[in-house]
């Protein structure tokens, strides 16, 4: 149980915070893109990284709100270097728009945190015409990461610093439906299951981390991926469903972590030097973990990465 606090390898338990695991790092002279860094685990993991030294792009839907959350940011911490740009990851043209602004401002990037996601919704289509939890938290990550893998590339290579991108999984990967990946019928309402759907989104995510952390080993490249689970936490991914949301808010208190616990993995993950190197993994409670069999697959990575970029190729 996390409220025990009982420690893995790593030193650290679930009940640590993203600054004590980050705790004596500087991370001056990184560069960061988080999204969905407004509000919850990714605006927690954009102030601590922000405490650290880093320079961090905060990649919102949201503009005002974005804003807002770096005022909050910059009236704890004078110095944070913090920018708000906007994404919105359902839609590929706002994808592509948000890489060719960030491309042109000339900047490195040395981690990619691919924090945004939505939990179990009712079935919708993307502007797209994907599947609105497999084009949120999957496929627009997927488009993103490939349009700012030249940079990251160009950055590990100038800078000698490792990169690392950062995929927010879940447990909740083991919940999706019979195969893994509904390649067939993707995008089709007849037999979608919200939490299913969402377990396949989150096991896209694991294996996506998978593929590139291979891809990364054959080229020979100075970067990471690795995916996390952040923990059950209380937070508006629960929107959809009112009842639940009740109930998580009475018992968050006492059996779920809070936002500072449930952002610590991806703090880890991003930034602590005992992950220098390791990449292809997946962590709980800043800890490597044991996914499900199918997110060890690699030919089932190797077909979702193929299956990804026949919505993505222009």
């Amino acid at each position: 149980m996390w409220f025990l606090g009982l420690k893995g390898p790593s030193g650290f338990s679930a009940s640590s915070t993203a600054e004590q695991v980050t705790e004596g790092v500087d991370g001056n002279g990184l560069t960061a893109i988080i999204t969905g860094a407004a509000s919850g685990i990714g605006l927690e993991t954009t102030r601590v990284l922000a405490l650290r030294g880093v320079h961090v792009i905060m990649a919102v839907r949201n503009v005002e709100a974005g804003r807002k959350a770096k005022e909050e940011i910059l009236e704890q911490i004078p110095s944070a270097k913090v920018e708000v740009m906007r994404l919105d990851l359902s839609s590929m043209d706002s994808v592509r728009k948000f890489a060719s602004e960030y491309t042109s401002l000339n900047l490195p990037l040395n981690l990619l945190i691919n924090n945004a996601g939505v939990m179990a919704s009712p079935f919708s289509l993307s502007v797209d015409h994907i599947e609105m939890q497999f084009a949120t938290n999957h496929i627009g990550h997927f488009l993103l990461t490939n349009l700012l893998l030249e940079n990251m590339k160009r950055t590990a290579s100038e800078s000698g610093k490792e990169g690392r991108i950062v995929n927010l999984s879940s447990k909740g990967h083991q919940w999706t439906y019979p195969g893994g990946i509904r390649f067939d019928k993707i995008n089709e309402a007849s037999g979608y299951k919200e939490w299913s759907a969402y377990g396949q989104s989150k096991l896209a995510n694991i294996l996506h981390a998978n593929e590139l952390g291979r891809r990364f080993k054959d080229e020979g490249v100075n970067i990471t991926a690795n995916s996390v689970h952040p923990g059950v936490i209380a937070t508006n991914l629960y929107r959809h469903h009112g009842a639940v949301s009740g109930v998580m808010n009475k018992l968050s208190a006492l059996f779920l972590k809070n936002v500072p616990q449930g952002a610590a993995t991806t703090c880890y993950v991003a930034l602590n030097p005992q992950v220098k190197g390791v990449t292809g993994e997946y962590f709980v409670d800043s800890n490597k973990a044991k996914p499900s069999a199918l997110a060890k697959d690699e030919e089932l990575a190797k077909k979702l990465w193929d299956f990804s970029l026949s919505f993505t190729n222009p």
